[in-house]
C-alpha cells in the first residue's frame, strides 16, 4: 500500500482534540439557545453564480461537479454557472438564500445560529485551513431591524467566548457612519480608498499607511496624519467622542456615528463588564457594513488576529417586496480550536467519554458484563465492556491507556460486584444500580492551560 499523505489545511483532530473542538460547538450551542437563538443547517451547496456575487472569492471555490460529467454532456464550469454547484466559502450567502426562499415560513426578526463545515481554496497556514468549521449567529429583520440587537449580538457572543477554556477577549467596535463622518468632515471625497489603506496598519504599520494615504488617497500629509490620529483612539467608554472632535471631525453623520458606537459600548458593558472597547482604526468590513462593526481578539494572542467578527448589514437579501437586514458575528472555530490545541490552551481531561471499562472474565461470563454496562449507562455513566476477555493485568493496562479511570469486575457464581479505581489502586464492592463516580470523572472535562478552570461535557 502506497504511504499514506496528509492533506494540507483539512484538520482531522484526534480523539482528544476532537473532544476539545466538540466542547466549544456545544457551549455556542447552549449559550445561543439560552439567548432564543434557533439554530439551523443549510445546504453544502449553492449556484456558482450566487457564490461569486462577492467577487473577491472566485479563486478560493470549490466547483462540485460528477467525475463522468463531461462525458455525459453535463455542464461545465464554463458553461452555465447558473447551473454550476460550488461548495459553500462562508454561512452568508447560503442564509441569504435561505431568507429569501423560506421567508413565508419565517417569523422577523428571526435569530438564528449555525455551525457547519465550509470550504475555501486559500493557501494553508497557521490557522487557516480549506475546510473548516464556521459558527454564526445573526439576528435578520424584515424591512427593519431596531438599533440595539448591534449590542445584544455582541453581548451573546461574549457570553460564549467567555466561557471556552482560553484567556479572555477583547471586542473591538467602531461604526461606519463615525469613520465616514470623519473622513468627510476633513474633506475626503474618496472615504473607500482611505479605508482599504486604513485596513493595511496591523500588517503595514503607520508609517507605510501615511504613504499610501498621501498615493493611494490623494491625502494632504495634514489629512493623513488626522487620519492615523482618529485611528489610534480607542476607549473603554464614550471619551472617543471628544477625541474625534478634538481632531476637527463635525457633522451630522459623524455625530450619528459616535451616537450609535456610544450606545453599543454602554450596553455592552452594562451587560458584560470590561470585553467591548471602542476601536476607531478598524476598517475591515466598512464598505459592506453599514452600522457597528465587531472584530475580537484574544489576549496574549493578538498575532491570531481576529478570531470573531461581523456587524450589521442592511442588505442581507432583499426581493420586491422586502430588504432583510440583520446584525451577525461569526467565528472560525476550525482557526480558534486550532490555537486552543497548538497553545495548550485548553484538553480533554482524558482522550475518550468512557467512565468506566466493564472487564470479562471469561465469553462464558460476558453476558453479566454487558448487564452490568446496561446498568450504569441507564443512569448517564458513560462505559464500555472489556472487547477480549484477557487476562485483568491487560484489561487495566487497556483502560489505563485510554485514560479511562475506572474498571468494574462483575461477580461471578453470586460474588458481589467490584469497581476499581486504576489511578489509586483502590478496589470497593459496589452495586452498579446505585455506584457513582466521582462528579469530575463522570463526563469529560474540558481544561483550561492553567488548569484553574474547566466544564464537563
Amino acid at each position: 500500500m502506497a504511504k499514506i499523505a496528509a492533506l494540507s489545511g483539512f484538520p482531522e483532530w484526534l480523539p482528544a482534540e476532537r473532544l476539545v473542538e466538540q466542547h466549544v460547538i456545544d457551549v455556542f450551542r447552549e449559550v445561543a439557545e439560552l439567548h432564543g437563538f434557533s439554530g439551523i443547517e443549510t445546504r453544502a451547496v449553492e449556484p456558482l453564480e450566487q457564490l461569486l456575487r462577492k467577487g473577491e472569492i472566485d479563486k478560493e471555490v470549490y466547483v462540485l461537479r460528477r467525475l463522468h460529467a463531461e462525458e455525459e454532456g453535463a455542464e461545465t464550469v464554463g458553461e452555465d454557472r447558473s447551473r454550476t454547484l460550488g461548495l459553500h466559502f462562508d454561512l452568508t450567502v447560503p442564509l441569504a438564500r435561505y431568507v429569501l426562499e423560506h421567508q413565508n415560513d419565517l417569523v422577523f426578526p428571526l435569530r438564528r445560529f449555525q455551525i457547519q463545515k465550509v470550504w475555501r481554496g486559500e493557501r494553508p497556514q497557521d490557522g487557516r485551513f480549506r475546510e473548516f468549521y464556521q459558527a454564526d449567529l445573526d439576528v435578520i429583520g424584515q424591512d427593519a431591524l431596531p438599533g440595539h440587537i448591534e449590542a445584544e449580538v455582541a453581548v451573546v457572543m461574549a457570553e460564549i467566548l467567555d466561557r471556552l477554556p482560553m484567556p479572555s477577549v477583547t471586542i473591538h467596535a467602531n461604526t461606519r457612519r463615525l469613520s465616514e463622518g470623519f473622513f468627510r468632515s476633513i474633506g475626503f471625497e474618496d472615504r473607500s480608498a482611505v479605508l482599504r489603506s486604513l485596513d493595511k496598519l496591523p500588517k503595514i504599520g503607520p508609517e507605510a499607511v501615511r504613504e499610501l494615504l498621501l498615493t493611494e488617497a490623494a491625502a494632504s500629509p495634514e489629512q493623513a496624519d488626522a487620519c492615523l490620529a482618529f485611528a489610534s483612539i480607542r476607549t473603554r467608554d464614550g471619551s472617543f467622542a471628544q477625541q474625534v472632535r478634538d481632531l476637527g471631525g463635525s457633522g451630522e453623520m459623524l455625530e450619528q456615528g459616535i451616537a450609535e458606537l456610544n450606545s453599543v459600548l454602554e450596553r455592552v458593558e452594562a451587560s458584560v463588564p470590561g470585553v467591548i472597547m471602542a476601536d476607531l482604526s478598524i476598517a475591515r468590513g466598512l464598505d459592506y457594513y453599514t452600522g457597528t462593526v465587531f472584530e475580537t481578539f484574544l489576549a496574549g494572542h493578538e498575532s491570531l488576529g481576529s478570531i470573531c467578527s461581523g456587524g450589521r448589514y442592511d442588505s442581507l437579501a432583499a426581493d420586491n417586496r422586502h430588504t432583510y437586514p440583520g446584525v451577525g458575528l461569526s467565528i472560525g472555530l476550525s482557526r480558534l480550536v486550532s490555537r486552543l490545541l497548538s497553545a495548550d490552551l485548553a484538553s480533554a481531561s482524558r482522550s475518550v467519554p468512557t467512565c468506566v471499562l466493564v472487564s470479562v472474565a471469561d465469553e462464558q461470563h460476558r453476558h453479566l458484563s454487558e448487564a452490568s454496562a446496561r446498568a450504569l449507562r441507564a443512569r448517564g455513566i458513560p462505559c464500555e465492556v472489556a472487547p477480549t476477555a484477557a487476562k485483568f493485568g491487560k484489561q487495566i493496562r487497556y483502560a489505563d491507556r485510554r485514560g479511562i479511570p475506572f474498571l468494574w469486575f462483575p461477580g461471578v457464581d453470586g460474588a458481589v460486584d467490584q469497581v476499581k479505581d486504576i489511578r489509586s489502586g483502590e478496589q470497593l464492592d459496589a452495586d452498579s444500580s446505585i455506584w457513582e463516580p466521582p462528579a469530575e470523572d463522570r463526563t469529560v472535562r474540558i481544561l483550561g492551560g492553567d488548569a484553574t478552570g474547566s466544564a464537563s461535557r
